[in-house]
């Protein structure tokens, strides 16, 4: 195979022979979206032989630059660039979508090159804004993020959020390149070609907006010029494309989306033939670093047994602290800094906390983009809102993204706001994803301690925070290993165990009480750890007692009543079970009327005991 300097390459052979390898892959698969890749062949052969600064031997190198296809589908696309790049051979082009292939039908970090999961439409855009934040704000580097998006998914909410945000902050590194071949999944997208609604929308979001013909290499390579030469907003460069462009069968024709052509081998010689063009890829000239984590302990605040302290101000404490021995640690907010209490990390470190505005997707994006660059992010809002960029956790959890996602007033006990302000799903929203950490504190010390270890944690890790007040029973320096729980009560006669966890402890602790003075000895389980949840203690107490009472601020699925009986069920049958939750759709009330209207407070907690031993 010949290799080619990129200043010497026929671009308009590379896109030919983009479009012939997209075509070869999908056909071997038996599936893929060749006629998708085909539209925009022409803009990535431009951009990879031209533009693109990349070391692929150092992927994780900060000075390179950062290419999403937002329009995952179009994989075939990107492995034939990966392939003229020279970074994959022929015989793994020709496992694309094959099992344990890492070219998979959307692509996905299992390949070295890839920095976050696309397919979902609407979400590389928006990492694509978080990785450009990150340049501009925390790297001593300087870098540009590409992304190609498809004209279908100009109609999402997340592309505007993040079309928004690029301009607000002003990022010059970042140049969306829209692929609109008139073409959806079903039929015409929205505005079909009508190129000039798009660029009007996008000027009026305030970008530098440049129309072109998407087939056009000498307009293509003057746009991507602009961009580099636009020194105060991020670029939107509009192309007009034909989906299958090159291929008559299937050249801006409806019904062959999402297909492999039928005819590949006449399709194939319709682009004239298989290339074996090689791209010599520029390396970045600014190859930058970023700050280590460093070796020194947290110095975390401290709480005294008996007071009384609301966990989101012990998080918002810990979470200085941890910001204070840790520059890598950087903080997103979603307008509630006052409430969530991470206006304390802003105030000690201003240049790493993102103030992301009312739009919870992008918020998460913005994470998920600044992990991939080795930044450690903590996204917090109100546990209600986190339900909109629930997507975008999934697909972070798809990508193996590492963050962390802390949601405050959650459950019923947040009071007089009403069910609007109520999470009251997002245990069970949280639980389901891949390698995914939930913790639920009780009071101060142990928020303080968990806020800390989510700093090393593998996956998404979630931290659900309270509101309200509650008791310290902890004391400083206590460790909470994730996976563990903490028996607050027990004894050998123990006829029944409790398990509880954040704003139900002391609600179960004081039932425990008034069950001792009745004759029925309670055993109390705070299960802070409700994924991984301790299953070894849990079967234990049901050994023991041979009954389990779950309660907790949350509907009745999915959350810490579900993880518990996922413990019992099937393994200790002869297990009397019980489950408190919220049942019925609550109202405007104080805390404490709102524990007793949902049936979670310490009256209906020794209630249901005593049903359970009866």
């Amino acid at each position: 195979m010949t290799t080619t300097e990129s200043r010497t390459i026929d671009l308009a052979e590379l896109a030919q022979q983009l479009r012939v390898d997209a075509v070869r892959c999908s056909n071997r698969a038996g599936s893929g979206h060749p006629t998708s890749s085909m539209s925009a062949a022409d803009l990535m052969a431009v951009l990879l032989a031209k533009y693109y600064k990349y070391d692929f031997d150092n992927p994780d190198l900060p000075g390179n630059d950062r290419l999403i296809f937002s329009k995952g589908h179009a994989s075939p696309l990107l492995y034939a660039m990966y392939h003229a790049a020279g970074v994959i051979d022929d015989d793994e082009l020709m496992t694309y979508r094959r099992l344990g292939s890492p070219l998979e039908g959307h692509p996905t970090p299992r390949l070295p090159w890839v920095d976050v999961a696309t397919g979902s439409l609407g979400q590389g855009l928006p990492y694509g804004v978080g990785m450009a934040l990150a340049g501009r704000r925390l790297a001593d580097v300087s870098y540009r993020v590409w992304v190609l998006c498809g004209d279908s998914e100009m109609a999402e909410g997340s592309m505007w959020e993040a079309f928004s945000a690029a301009s607000f902050e002003g990022l010059s590194n970042l140049t969306a390149i829209i692929d609109v071949n008139r073409l959806g999944q079903r039929g015409p997208t929205r505005y079909g070609w009508d190129t000039g609604t798009y660029a009007e929308r996008l000027r009026a979001f305030g970008w530098n907006t440049v129309e072109i013909d998407g087939h056009d290499t000498a307009q293509i390579d003057r746009a991507y010029t602009e961009a580099e030469e636009t020194p105060d907003r991020p670029t939107a460069i509009v192309a007009r494309t034909v989906k299958g462009k090159g291929v008559e069968a299937v050249e801006n024709k409806e019904g062959k989306h999402g297909k492999p052509l039928k005819d590949p081998d006449e399709a194939v010689a319709e682009l004239g033939g298989v290339r074996n063009l090689r791209v010599r890829v520029a390396e970045p000239t600014d190859r930058g670093g970023r700050p280590e984590r460093p070796g020194h302990a947290v110095h975390l605040p401290e709480f005294e047994v008996g007071s009384k302290v609301a966990t989101r101000d012990a998080f918002g404490q810990a979470l200085k602290a941890v910001g204070d021995a840790s520059p890598d640690v950087v903080v997103l907010d979603g307008e509630v800094a006052d409430s969530t209490r991470t206006q304390a990390f802003a105030d000690a470190h201003p240049d790493r906390f993102f103030e992301c505005y009312i739009a919870e997707q992008q918020l998460v994006a913005n994470a998920v983009g600044m992990q991939a660059l080795g930044w450690v992010p903590y996204a917090s809002t109100f546990a209600a809102f986190l339900t909109r960029a629930h997507d975008f956790l999934r697909m972070a959890s798809i990508g193996n993204a590492d963050m962390r996602i802390v949601g405050s007033h959650a459950g019923v006990s947040i009071g007089r706001d009403g069910p609007s302000q109520m999470a009251l799903e997002d245990l069970a929203m949280m639980r389901p994803l891949w390698r995914s950490v939930v913790l639920y504190p009780c009071d101060a010390n142990q928020c303080a301690h968990l806020t800390s270890t989510m700093a090393d944690l593998p996956g998404i890790s979630y931290l659900r925070t309270t509101r309200g007040e509650t008791p310290v029973i902890y004391r400083p320096g206590e460790l909470f290993p994730v996976g563990g729980s903490r028996t607050l009560v027990a004894s050998k006669h123990d006829r029944v165990t409790i398990v509880a966890a954040g704003i139900t402890v002391s609600e179960a602790l004081s039932a425990a009480d008034r069950l001792a003075d009745v004759g029925i000895p309670a055993r109390v389980i705070d299960a802070y750890s409700v994924k991984p949840i301790d299953t070894s203690t849990l079967r234990q107490a049901a050994a023991d007692t041979g009954r389990i009472l779950t309660v907790e601020d949350h509907w009745p699925v999915g959350g810490l009543g579900d993880a518990v009986l996922d413990v019992i069920a099937g393994q200790m049958p002869s297990t009397r079970f019980a489950k408190l939750g919220v049942r019925g759709m609550p109202a405007s009330a104080s805390p404490a009327e709102q524990l007793a209207a949902a049936g979670i407070d310490a009256d209906a907690i020794v209630h249901a005991a005593q049903q359970l031993v009866a």
